[in-house]
This record gives C-alpha cells, sequence and structure tokens, in this order.
C-alpha cells in the first residue's frame, strides 16, 4: 500500500559490500586493480582485432563487440563503486540511480544476445563451412551485431519505464553496490507485483531462450567434430569454442544464481557476491580467455610487440 504523507525520495544511499570501515581501503585496490585489467585487457583486444588483417573476420568482429559491451558494462558500476569505498557519504541520485539501473540491464542482456551471436558464427563455421563465407557476410554481421543492442537498450527502457512507475517514499538505503533491481523493489512503498512478475519474465525468458540457442548449436558442433576424422582437426575445431563455452559458463552461471529468486533482504546478500562475478570478474577474464587460449591473437600480440620493440 502507497504511505500517505510520504515525502519523494531524491537520492539512494549505496550501503556497498560491506560497513567495515577497515576494508575499504583494501576493496578500493583490489576493485581498481580489477578494473584497470579489465580496460586494459577489452581495450587491447579491440585495438588488436582492428590492427590487425589476419584477425579482420566474423569471429573476431563479434568478439571485438563483446569487449565493448563488457568494457561499458563494467564502467557503468565500477567508477561510483569506487568511489563510494573512500567517501563517507555513499550517495547517487536519484536520476544518477535510474541511469545505472538502465545501462545495467541493456548492457548484460545484450551481453548474453552477443555470446549467443558468437555460439551461431562458430555453428556456421565448424557445421556449413563451405557456405560460411556468403553467409557470413559483412551486411549479416553487421546485422547480427545490431540487433543484441536494439533488442538489450529497448529491454532496459521497459524494465526502467517499469520501476520508474514504482513510488520511493524512504527508507533510500539500498543494501547493494549500485542500483539492481530486487534492492530497489525493497525499499518501494507501492506494489511491486508488476515489476517483480515483469523481472522474472524478462530475465527469465531472455536468459533461457539465448541458453537455449547456443545449447542447440553447440548440439550441432559437437556432432559436426565428431565426424572429423582426423585427431589434429578435431583438436582445432574444440579449440576454436573452448574459449567461448568456458565464458557462456561463467556469465550465464551467476545470472542465473543472481535473477532467478524472489527479491527479499537474504537474497540481495547473496545477490552482492554472485554479482561481483558477472560485473567484475566475467569482463575481466574474458580477454584473457580469448588470448591465452586462441593462436591468431597471441600471434596478433607478438608481432605488435616486436614492431613496438623495433620501433624503440
Amino acid at each position: 500500500m502507497l504511505r500517505k504523507n510520504y515525502t519523494a525520495v531524491t537520492e539512494f544511499v549505496l550501503l556497498g559490500l560491506t560497513d567495515q570501515a577497515e576494508l575499504q581501503p583494501v576493496l578500493f585496490v583490489v576493485f581498481l586493480l580489477i578494473y584497470l585489467i579489465t580496460v586494459i585487457g577489452n581495450v587491447s583486444m579491440i585495438f588488436l582485432i582492428r590492427s590487425d588483417s589476419k584477425l579482420h573476420t566474423p569471429m573476431y568482429f563479434f568478439l571485438s563487440h563483446l569487449s565493448f559491451v563488457d568494457l561499458c558494462y563494467a564502467t557503468n558500476v565500477t567508477p561510483q563503486m569506487l568511489v563510494n569505498f573512500l567517501s563517507k557519504r555513499k550517495t547517487i541520485s536519484f536520476i544518477g540511480c535510474f541511469i545505472q539501473f538502465h545501462f545495467f540491464i541493456a548492457l548484460v542482456i545484450t551481453d548474453y544476445y552477443m555470446l549467443t551471436v558468437m555460439a551461431y558464427d562458430r555453428y556456421m563455421a565448424i557445421c556449413k563451412p563451405l557456405l560460411y563465407t556468403s553467409k557470413m557476410s559483412r551486411s549479416v554481421c553487421l546485422s547480427l551485431v545490431a540487433a543484441p543492442y536494439i533488442y538489450g537498450f529497448a529491454n532496459g527502457l521497459a524494465q526502467t519505464i517499469l520501476m520508474l512507475r514504482l513510488t520511493f517514499c524512504g527508507p533510500n538505503e539500498i543494501n547493494h553496490f549500485y542500483c539492481a533491481d530486487p534492492p530497489l523493489m525493497v525499499l518501494a512503498c507501492s506494489d511491486t507485483y508488476v515489476k517483480e512478475t515483469a523481472m522474472f519474465v524478462v530475465a527469465g525468458s531472455n536468459l533461457t531462450c539465448s541458453l537455449t540457442i547456443i545449447l542447440i548449436s553447440y548440439i550441432f558442433i559437437f556432432t559436426a567434430i565428431l565426424r572429423i576424422r582426423s585427431a589434429e582437426g578435431r583438436r582445432k575445431a574444440f579449440s576454436t569454442c573452448g574459449s567461448h563455452l568456458i565464458a557462456v559458463t561463467v556469465f550465464y552461471g551467476t545470472l542465473f544464481c543472481m535473477y532467478l529468486r524472489p527479491p527479499s533482504e537474504k537474497s540481495v546478500e547473496q545477490g552482492k557476491i554472485v554479482a561481483v562475478f558477472y560485473i567484475f570478474v566475467s569482463p575481466m577474464l574474458n580477454p584473457l580467455i580469448y588470448s591465452l587460449r586462441n593462436k591468431d591473437v597471441k600471434n596478433a600480440i607478438r608481432k605488435v610487440v616486436k614492431k613496438e620493440v623495433f620501433l624503440k
């Protein structure tokens, strides 16, 4: 029920990961290092793919956009979090909170449909190699990249509008380190049924739909790989999929834990730990996963390093 004579909330207080003052400087250093590694890793991946002509293929084109989304994804949350570690007043404005909320949902959905597009690309490359060049033309690749962005930001806008329809009349303390669905709904003074239902429907359907496409793609991929007669051929085919499968496992596993639970104080506390993995760990690891397991990327890195050494 909506409380009478309420005062509208104009700002929120982000309680963060912990309220222990002695841990704040330590956490600041830890998350600053993680963020720097994330920025350097993803920017380097984008630079390598753009600068090396051997990486101008659909697979690396999609990977560069995955790196860009991961970079935006981490940047949406981390700077505010780092400031709050060293601030006494850990506040975020009402508008700032909902902007962060919008971009968070938009980028999450864009991220896992980008992973879906990458699975489809691997399916075409391994299962239909003779048609790959014609079916994965530049125009098709551009369409496949544009679709996750448009769909993700449309979903983010819809979820933000639904959240803005709720009334916030105090308290204004968000038990999280960013403006997320469950802890915000806990603070609402009005009925959250519509928003809560929408959250479960959108999160559940998008996660299930994208993951189903990925799983179906890999069923066909593994079937095709097993038909390859040479052990070396099978090994090369598996190696092109390994990095993507690791990225999918880390990202989707944590997202299922985060969203497919009812909002409550206990789930919010658990959600903080889970959120650390998919907001900070996943974007940081993706460039490392793809560079350490990918021969083409390692060769591109060597070329850049040799060029820099030669110029000096």
